[in-house]
């Protein structure tokens, strides 16, 4: 694969902002998301198989509204529930498991923006996303002791701020007009800039080369002494030292990313194993879908995938009463909700894209049906702050009574 620098040293590089519709409620924006999700739907394989960049779909994507439906009403937004947020990275997923990923670090800034920004802060950055503007990611970093540390340096400038350091799978970076992020300051804390993408010594770097999610262009941001201004940073690390709903925000979207995978292969495995998918010869059956051990597989999936969305839609319901009233306790519900919905996603995306195969046939891994993109982008994706943790965290709670930490990764 070539590798793509794209510099943002003036604004002929950057995305330009894209003209919306402003969604009113969780009603309006989950008819959207079902009809956008048909859309995506019919190149979805065509752009995996190519590495196709989705330029168009993230600009019909952005036209729609969706991008702007956690902006709370109080702002000018529809300020939609937790769960309905979750429903609409679902079902964009299921359609393509790229474009489901995309937006998701945009809502996670906005929801840092939510619990830490100054009023003024909020003002002007709910506004932009209203008026189209994505925001992007440059929060994880290559080479550090744990996947949670950070080098990349926010030195003051007189007035302002001075940016240095390198970041990696900065999803939606390549598309965006803003991105968040994360910097540790002179005093050694954790801030997020909200970066402008046309910033002088910003480069974008699309060396993403990972087998799942291909055209999520999560590569590479470098930072060459980009100066922000001080009113473009908002306090990061002060997020996780009380109770609010970052971290538990970020992984339910994970979840239903995951979720929305599951759901791609299922129906895909439905759909090839009625169509093509021949009986085995000693089945004594004449058609694949009457095989007993078929429809016994058949029935485990569905039973674990409609479990794995009712989890999904209870952990919005959780979160959403944490938002309303942050206490520990509630904070701590929400947390657990949440884990156990991304542990049910994950098992259940890894599973369904391969049991596809299985029960479909040597037909099904044809380059033709882009069929494998399934469990490649339930692979690639599950890696997000994996579930092994999670597990621990949901039983110590239950067991000992013991509170999750306090992270974006649980």
């Amino acid at each position: 694969m070539s590798l793509q620098t794209l510099p943002r040293d003036s604004q002929a590089h950057a995305p330009t902002a894209t003209r919306t519709t402003l969604i009113r409620d969780d009603a309006q924006a989950l008819e959207s998301a079902r009809a956008l999700a048909e859309t995506f739907k019919a190149q979805s394989a065509e752009r995996d198989r190519e590495r196709r960049l989705p330029h168009e779909e993230l600009e019909a994507f952005t036209r729609s509204g969706l991008w702007g439906i956690s902006v709370p009403k109080a702002f000018g937004g529809a300020g939609v529930s937790s769960a309905t947020l979750a429903d609409v990275i679902r079902l964009i997923s299921a359609a393509d498991g790229s474009l489901g990923q995309i937006p998701q670090n945009h809502f996670y800034a906005l929801e840092v923006l939510r619990v830490n920004g100054s009023p003024e802060q909020q003002k002007r950055l709910y506004a932009e996303v209203l008026e189209g503007r994505r925001f992007g990611n440059a929060l994880a970093e290559l080479g550090t002791k744990t996947a949670h540390d950070r080098t990349t340096r926010l030195s003051r400038d007189g007035a302002g701020w001075r940016i240095n350091g390198r970041k990696f799978y900065a999803t939606g970076a390549l598309y965006a007009q803003r991105i968040p992020t994360s910097v540790i300051d002179d005093d050694g804390i954790q801030q997020l800039a909200f970066v402008p993408a046309d910033s002088a010594g910003l480069n974008v770097i699309d060396d993403w080369s990972g087998f799942g999610q291909r055209t999520t262009g999560s590569g590479s941001v470098v930072f060459d002494n980009v100066y922000v201004e001080d009113e473009d940073v908002v306090p990061f690390q002060t997020a996780f030292e009380r109770p609010t709903t970052v971290g538990p925000l970020a992984q339910i979207l994970h979840a239903a990313i995951d979720t929305g995978i599951a759901r791609a292969a299922f129906e895909d495995a439905l759909h090839f194993v009625r169509t093509r998918t021949r009986p085995w010869i000693d089945s004594g059956i004449e058609k694949a879908v009457d095989d007993p051990l078929t429809v016994h597989s058949f029935g485990k999936l569905g039973i674990r995938l409609h479990a794995a969305e009712a989890l999904l839609q209870r952990a919005g319901e959780y979160l959403d009463r944490a938002q309303a009233l942050t206490t520990p306790e509630n904070l701590a519900q929400a947390s657990i909700a949440v884990a156990e919905a991304r542990a049910i996603s994950t098992e259940i995306s890894l599973e369904a894209g391969s049991t596809l195969f299985e029960l479909a046939g040597s037909q099904s891994t044809l380059a033709e049906h882009g069929l494998d993109r399934h469990w490649r982008n339930a692979r690639v994706h599950t890696l997000h702050d994996p579930v092994r943790w999670k597990y621990h965290a949901i039983g110590n709670f239950y067991l000992n009574e013991v509170n999750p930490p306090r992270r974006g990764t649980i």
